[in-house]
């Protein structure tokens, strides 16, 4: 055979492997003999496939070609003859003998005989040559590493093992280039040629009348074809998986798309590339070996979320868009000082963002998404947060095993993507823990729940809506490697799409003319795209990178971009030829080596923007240098996430310090203003009073309508209705009103916030738990990380634990204060006690710490550390007797074997429980950083033993710090007090705060019985819950709280441990929701004082 058609023949195996006609590429491998895939052979010889196995060789190589060829032989039947007399298959055993091992008789007698005598043993591991022979899985391992050895040495093997470098789809290419050249020797060259066949030369007939009309450039798979080109072959060529028509061939991404079933030439679109518009550059691939991370697996590339893939169709809304002068939605910049360069607003999220999204038609609306899984809504003109929600499974009885799993192991989650419907009437939100969900957005802060979906197995890398058959739809892609498409109304599951080798990191749904379609990214680099049936992926190409990428379009679709960054941080943005498949331009001007994954955007038809080097970076789609940077005047990440609004007149950018910097360019400035020059309508605010009303206009609608009638008594946050509040627990409350968020600014002497008294049982819920008579001061008290149970430590080493269970009355089964729980035990009646020996448990400093899937807990009181099993109270160990004594305890985040101790010797220790190791944490060498000393208020004393503890922020930024004086918010870098608050010098001491779960809220529980509930933002009293709202009139005056816990979904849920043993549980009144109330005064408005419920 020539050398050309042997080529031909590897062209042939590639094509057939990327098609994944898998039997048929190994069955040409054995009949041709070019190429031995030891791969294939490997996974045959472990699957004990023996037949295939000796098939598969007979192509290269027959027992009697040389020793290497006998010996391979040998060596697999002589395993196929053990594993039968390892089963007692005696009659199997003979069968292989005389067929298979026979042969080997003439060229080794003595070898064959005693082969033969294993049939006489019972075992024939007493046979001494083969005592040391394991079981079946590793004996075929053992020999496998003999066969691989004798297969490299053999010569009949050379030049076989080893697969031609070849682009992918190098098939496809040539074809392609042939039918190109083909349609430029053609006597009536059409601007739309029409491929029927691949089996005669290609010749378009005479045209009928006039000729089509010349379609527009199109660059990847060209959007509109231009002459001379023609579609990838992808599943519209002869080699289509099924003879169902297929919609316009990809090809058909023209303006006017041939109306034939069979695939339309696109314009200068070779058969590399099937899918318009979503085609990606064809670069040589390396095939490095990547280890790919687990379905629940939280790689490093979920927590850098692309946010610059903008949406393919814009649908009709019912909310009144703003505009202004001379900045129409068709409109491009002229100049670069278009571009949103001025830093106009900062935000606070509260914790890092992950992913932004501005809406689509209230283009001052931003969408954040946030590493702690919480999802926030902006009005970025008054820079007001209109709605947080907290990460929560809405109804866990209905999600997979796997994720009820992956919660309880680690209750952690992070943000992946947010994104708004094409409407704005619909955002989705990707967690990185198998969950995607849909919220409903009427306008103001009516945000509701409208889906949840159990997507992947794992995280949910990516998600975004298209409306393929007009039918808005959710495209979802996960770390189990699949991209799904769901119905948006209700959920129902429409396609799955497999053939990725890696997870799935982005996905880019596009749509010319009819054809709807999709590209997918995977972590190995891969780009693949595909149409809405279940075909198969049209496209498989190399990114460059070869990692993280993201691909968008220009806002009129006809430009495709993708940016992506290596694993060695090399970041790359280029634009595709979508007619070729492979990269049009390269754009430059990247750090040499990315700090991050590096995000990106487009904005109208001219502008790229990236973040990388702690700056935004600037390019013209039309030329490859840097444009401009710029660094939003500091503050800014290594690769800060960013995005545009629809016209480009806004960019989100984030920020550390968990912050959003809005920049903006002229037009973006008059649009912020608009909302600054808002004023108060006190002719109607006693009318609001009374009568409700609910405002589904959009904040730039309204802030330009009031603009026009703007007095100088100006607000700088958005006006809304108020709903009536006829008192504190009042039940006038319709909490299904929209109710205003006002801005909390320390100069706007317009609001007054009011201080909320609890005085009495019927102005809140509380509930003491039962009781356990042997207990009579409750020293640690802790909620369990699933959030259905309450741990307690008493002062004499036992512990306490109440569950609540599922009821009609608690169908979630979590704690609550409208439940009584009960009381548990095992049925062995045990209790966890610690360890008191030699000790004083009243006066030792009593620690514990809960595994994260609350396991086990580790526990101590002043003696040794105990270890108990949570379910069966039983203590798994003891370890560490004092001195020194544990006073402090925690779990490894990951590992629950490893914990760490610090003593009351000021060491700290690391203890791993699986192999009894103990090593110490020295600090010697360790430069001291800051130092700083809490400032006791003039004329206060503190006692000797006062404690001072510290409590981090969920942003991990800043930290609480507890004193019997004194409440502070620390800045953990610059150990600067941001906040503080004091008692004053008649109060009674503070004994122990806390933050709730999403650190918005401070609890603080004093020697006096007092409750007090501060803004975490400013630490400024919010509510105070006196004792007699939970303490009977009958309780001595000495009963107080010691301690204080938070529940860790509930954000307005504490509970207290009691010096007389006991412990409540709290939560507002359910008509009120919140604890926090806000008193809106307005000046010359003492009629129209509002209640507002935040």
């Amino acid at each position: 055979m020539s050398s050309l058609s042997r080529e031909l023949v590897f062209l042939i195996l590639q094509f057939l492997d990327e098609e994944k006609f898998k039997e048929t590429v190994h069955k040409l491998e054995q009949e041709s003999g070019f190429f031995f895939n030891m791969k294939y052979f490997e996974d045959e010889v472990h699957s004990g496939n023996w037949d295939e196995v000796e098939k598969y060789l007979s192509g290269f190589t027959k027992v009697d070609d040389n020793r290497y060829s006998m010996k391979i032989f040998f060596e697999i039947r002589k395993q196929k003859y053990l594993e039968a007399l390892d089963k007692h298959d005696r009659s199997k055993a003979v069968d292989i003998l005389v067929k298979d091992l026979k042969v080997f008789a003439t060229f080794n007698e003595e070898l064959f005989k005693e082969i033969t005598q294993l049939l006489t043993l019972e075992n024939f591991r007493e046979n001494e040559q083969l005592s040391k022979y394991g079981d079946t899985k590793s004996a075929r391992a053992i020999m496998l590493v003999e066969l691989k050895k004798l297969i490299e040495a053999n010569p009949l093997f050379r030049d076989k093992l080893q697969f031609p470098n070849l682009k992918n789809s190098r098939l496809r290419t040539l074809i392609n280039q042939s039918l190109n050249w083909q349609h430029q020797l053609c006597k009536n060259p059409r601007p739309n040629p029409d491929i029927k066949t691949l089996f005669v030369d290609h010749s378009c007939g005479q045209p009928n009348g006039a000729r089509a009309p010349s379609p527009a450039n199109n660059p990847l798979l060209g959007s509109l074809p231009k002459p001379g080109g023609f579609p990838p072959l992808g599943a519209h060529g002869p080699f289509q998986h099924t003879p169902a028509p297929v919609p316009a061939p990809l090809a058909g991404w023209m303006s006017n798309p041939s109306t034939v079933t069979h695939p339309a030439v696109s314009g200068e679109e070779p058969l590399a590339l099937v899918l318009h518009q979503s085609q990606h550059p064809r670069t040589p691939p390396t095939n490095p070996s990547v280890d790919y991370p687990s379905g629940d697996s939280d790689h490093v590339a979920k927590r850098t979320r692309p946010m610059g893939i903008s949406d393919e169709v814009n649908l009709p809304v019912n909310v009144l868009p703003v505009s202004f002068p001379g900045h129409g939605h068709g409109q491009t910049f002229n100049a670069p000082d278009d571009l949103p360069k001025t830093l106009a607003r900062t935000l606070n999220q509260g914790s890092s963002p992950m992913s932004m999204d501005f809406h689509p038609v209230q283009q001052t609306i931003l969408l954040v998404g946030t590493n702690v899984g919480d999802v926030g809504l902006w009005e970025v003109g008054s820079r007001e947060r209109l709605v947080l929600r907290n990460f929560k499974v809405w109804d866990l009885s209905t999600c997979s095993m796997p994720l009820q799993t992956a919660l309880v192991k680690d209750p952690g989650v992070s943000v992946n993507r947010v994104i708004w419907s094409p409407d704005g009437s619909l955002f989705g939100v990707a967690y990185s823990r198998h969950i995607v969900q849909i919220y409903s957005y009427q306008g103001g802060d009516d945000v509701r729940q409208h889906l949840e979906i159990d997507a992947h197995v794992g995280g949910v890398n990516d998600l975004a809506f298209s409306t393929p058959n007009k039918q808005l739809c959710v495209i979802t892609c996960g770390d189990d490697r699949t991209i799904k498409v769901w119905d948006a109304a209700t959920g129902t599951k429409q396609y799955t799409f497999e053939g990725h080798e890696a997870p799935v990191y982005s996905v880019c749904p596009h749509h010319k003319e009819n054809i709807q379609f999709i590209f997918s990214t995977a972590l190995d680099g891969k780009i693949k795209a595909w149409l809405y049936d279940n075909l198969g992926s049209r496209v498989d190409y190399e990114a460059p990178g070869r990692w993280c990428t993201t691909m968008a379009y220009s806002a009129d679709g006809t430009r495709l971009f993708s940016c992506g960054t290596s694993k060695d941080g090399e970041s790359h943005i280029v634009e595709w030829n979508e007619s070729e498949g492979n990269v049009k331009r390269s754009y430059q001007g990247f750090r040499k080596r990315s700090l991050g994954v590096v995000q990106f955007d487009t904005t109208k038809n001219r502008y790229l923007a990236a973040g990388d080097d702690f700056s935004i970076k600037f390019w013209d789609m039309d030329n490859i240098q840097n444009l401009t940077s710029i660094d939003a005047d500091g503050g800014l990440p290594a690769s800060p996430r960013i995005r545009f609004n629809k016209d480009g007149t806004l960019l989100a950018v984030s920020a550390n310090e968990n912050g959003i910097k809005i920049l903006a360019n002229s037009d973006g400035l008059r649009l912020l203003r608009s909302f600054e020059n808002l004023s108060y309508d006190a002719s109607r605010a006693s009318e609001t009073v009374t009568k409700p009303i609910i405002n589904p206009i959009s904040a730039a609608a309204a802030a330009a309508a009031a603009a026009a009638a703007a007095t100088s008594s100006g607000l700088a946050d958005r006006s809304a209705s108020v709903v009536t509040i006829p008192g504190m627990n009042g039940d006038a409350r319709n909490l299904g009103d929209v109710k205003p968020r006002i801005t909390e600014e320390a100069n706007d002497k317009s609001k007054i916030w009011k201080l909320t008294e609890i005085n009495e049982p019927s102005q809140c819920r509380s509930l003491r738990l039962p009781e356990n008579l042997r207990v009579n001061k409750i020293s640690r008290l802790i909620y369990t990380n699933s959030g259905n149970a309450i741990l307690a430590l008493a002062s004499n080493a036992i512990h306490l634990l109440w569950k609540w269970q599922r009821s009609d009355r608690n169908s979630t089964g979590k704690a609550t204060a409208s439940v009584s729980p009960q009381l548990w035990q095992p049925s062995s009646g045990i209790l966890m006690t610690n360890d008191i020996t030699d000790t004083n448990p009243e006066e030792a400093v009593p620690c514990f710490a809960l595994s994260k899937n609350d396991s086990y807990v580790m526990s101590a009181s002043g003696g040794k550390i105990s270890l108990f099993n949570m379910m069966t109270f039983k203590t798994m160990t003891t370890f560490m007797p004092p001195p020194p004594a544990a006073t402090f305890l925690a779990f490894h985040p990951q590992d629950n074997n490893i914990i760490a101790i610090g003593m009351d010797d000021s060491t700290i220790q690391i203890y791993n429980v699986r192999v009894d190791e103990l090593c110490v944490w020295s600090s010697d060498g360790w430069e001291k950083q800051k130092t700083r000393f809490l400032q006791v208020p003039p004329g206060r004393t503190t006692t000797g033993q006062s404690d001072t503890r510290v409590q981090f922020h969920q942003d991990q930024i800043q930290f609480l710090v507890v004193h019997e004086t004194q409440l502070a918010i620390y800045e953990a870098t610059k150990l600067e007090c941001a906040k503080q608050w004091v008692i004053r010098e008649s109060s009674a001491p503070i004994s122990h705060a806390t933050f709730s779960c999403e650190s918005q809220l401070v609890y603080a529980s004093f020697l006096d019985a007092t409750v007090c509930v501060f803004n975490a933002q400013n630490l400024r009293l919010r509510c105070r819950i006196n004792p007699s709202s939970y303490l009977p009139t009958n309780v001595s005056s000495n009963v107080h709280p010691l301690v204080i816990a938070a529940h860790p979904q509930e954000s307005n849920q504490f509970a207290l441990g009691l010096s007389d043993g006991g412990v409540h549980v709290f939560e507002p009144l359910e008509s009120d929701g919140k604890w926090v109330c806000l008193l809106l005064l307005r000046m010359g408005q003492q009629a129209a004082c509002q209640l507002l419920l935040l």
